[in-house]
Order: C-alpha cells, then sequence, then structure tokens
C-alpha cells in the first residue's frame, strides 16, 4: 500500500478533507452523491504506482464539513475544483470524475479557466434530466425528510443506495457507503445536498461542451438505473472526440458491480493519454 497524505483545507469557512499518494503524473478523482472519495479509494491505491493520486470529499460529503450554513450546490463545488487546482498547483492534471463530479470538473474546465490532461467522465452527471424519482421526491419535500425518525431514514439511505448498484451490496460496502449520514449532522446534510441539485447548473455548460480539446472517455454502466446509458450516446454527440465505453453487468455503482472492469478501463486509459 502506498504511503498516503490526509489534510484539511479551510475555504470560505469550509473544510475540505483531502489526500494525496503515489508518485507521477497528477490525477484527481471527483466523487458523486451520496458518495465520497472512499469509493475511489481503492482505485487510487492500484493508480498511484503510477499516478500522484489527489481525492477530495467535497464540503457536505464524507469527512468535509457539513455546516448547514453551507451552499454545498455544483456552482459552489465546480468553483472549489478550480481552487483545489490552484492550491495544489496542478495544471494539467488528469481528471477521472464519476456522478455530480461530473458536472463539477466540467464546470471548472470550462466556466473557471482550467485544464486537463485527460478527462474520464464515468456515470456522471452532465446531461438534463438526471435525478432518480426519490431524488426529485426528496427535492420537493426536503423539509419532511429531514424530520424522520433516525430509523427510517436509516432504511430510506440505505433502500437509496441499494436501488445504485446493478448487483447486491455487501455489508461492508453498504456500511461504508451510508454511514456519513446516519447521525443527526449527516441526516440534514443528506437532505440538504439534495434540495440544492438544480438542473441550471449542468444546462450552463451544455453549450460549451464542444470546445474541450482534452482526450475524453465516457464510461457507463450499462444498467444505470439512475442516470441511463442514452446520455453517454448523447454526450459524444456534444463532445465529438469522446470515446464510449459501455460496462456490461453494472449499474451507477460501477465501482462496485464491475470493479475489475473498471479499473481495467482506467488504466488502459490512462496509459494511452499519459
Amino acid at each position: 500500500m502506498t504511503s498516503e497524505q490526509t489534510k484539511d483545507l479551510a475555504w470560505r469557512g469550509r473544510t475540505v478533507r483531502w489526500s494525496r499518494r503515489g508518485t507521477g503524473p497528477a490525477l484527481v478523482m471527483l466523487h458523486g452523491t451520496p458518495w465520497s472519495s472512499a469509493l475511489w479509494r481503492p482505485f487510487a491505491e492500484a493508480l498511484a504506482a503510477r499516478f500522484t493520486v489527489y481525492l477530495w470529499d467535497m464540503p457536505g460529503y464524507g469527512a468535509s464539513s457539513k455546516d448547514p450554513r453551507h451552499d454545498v450546490d455544483l456552482g459552489v463545488q465546480g468553483e472549489l475544483f478550480a481552487f483545489l487546482l490552484k492550491h495544489w498547483g496542478l495544471e494539467r492534471p488528469h481528471v477521472v470524475a464519476h456522478d455530480i463530479g461530473g458536472a463539477v470538473a466540467l464546470r471548472a474546465r470550462l466556466l473557471h479557466e482550467t485544464s486537463f490532461a485527460s478527462l474520464a467522465l464515468v456515470d456522471v452527471v452532465a446531461l438534463s434530466p438526471w435525478g432518480s424519482d426519490f431524488f426529485r421526491l426528496v427535492q420537493r419535500n426536503a423539509d419532511v425528510f429531514a424530520q424522520l425518525p433516525a430509523a427510517i431514514h436509516r432504511g430510506v439511505v440505505e433502500a437509496y443506495i441499494r436501488g445504485a448498484a446493478h448487483r447486491p451490496l455487501r455489508d461492508d460496502d453498504l456500511r461504508t457507503l451510508a454511514s456519513p449520514w446516519l447521525d443527526e449532522e449527516g441526516q440534514q446534510a443528506f437532505y440538504r445536498q439534495i434540495a440544492q441539485a438544480d438542473e441550471r447548473f449542468t444546462e450552463e455548460v451544455v453549450p460549451l461542451l464542444a470546445s474541450i480539446a482534452e482526450p475524453v472517455r465516457v464510461i457507463w454502466g450499462a444498467e444505470d438505473r439512475w442516470i441511463p446509458p442514452d446520455r453517454a450516446t448523447r454526450l459524444r454527440a456534444a463532445i465529438p472526440h469522446a470515446e464510449v465505453r459501455l460496462v456490461p453487468d453494472a449499474g451507477h455503482l460501477i465501482q462496485l458491480d464491475a470493479p475489475a472492469v473498471l479499473a481495467a478501463e482506467l488504466s488502459g486509459w490512462l496509459a494511452d493519454v499519459s
């Protein structure tokens, strides 16, 4: 196992937990919702033999702060990611993004004057419409859900997370993904980040997608029920030079449904563009 540096960064009153491991060209991995950087950690460990891999938890997620006074929308996260790249001194890192991490990376690239060496978009939030039926239900009733008794909230979170996977989740994986949301602070943060999701943050970048010059690969679980795989085809149309890979027998939680296939796709892609 490679050595890891873990640090906290203060930004606009928020605390951002980030880590770095490995040596070589810079690679940044962005998580989605309701996940954290923990979902990428096994992949980061494997890639750290060839890359300096950066992971970070967006405010409102994982080990970063969950202060209810702070917005956690995609606009804020995009600004923060651009700031982090400058803080780390990374001018052209490789970027791998999952779920809302895709929107965050695209906003940093297209609206905040950052550049990447390459971009891998894995089952990303990028094109409308996005979000499950449950996601939209919570958006309309976030205040009500935030008041659920703890046991019912746990059941809601666990059922929601299970719905992102094509294969049954192992108990330890479910615990890892659900645990940040199960205390009082986590419950409020869980519904707050859904309430602040807004498609306008992706719609703002859609007209600019064709201007991306970096190599782009789109990787998608063929059984993704949260964001159907037709979005991969639409992304290829919006970014004409993008390559698309559909992964069979994998849903939105492709990291757990098909870890070996995803690892091979990312390793091969990064070898081609490095």
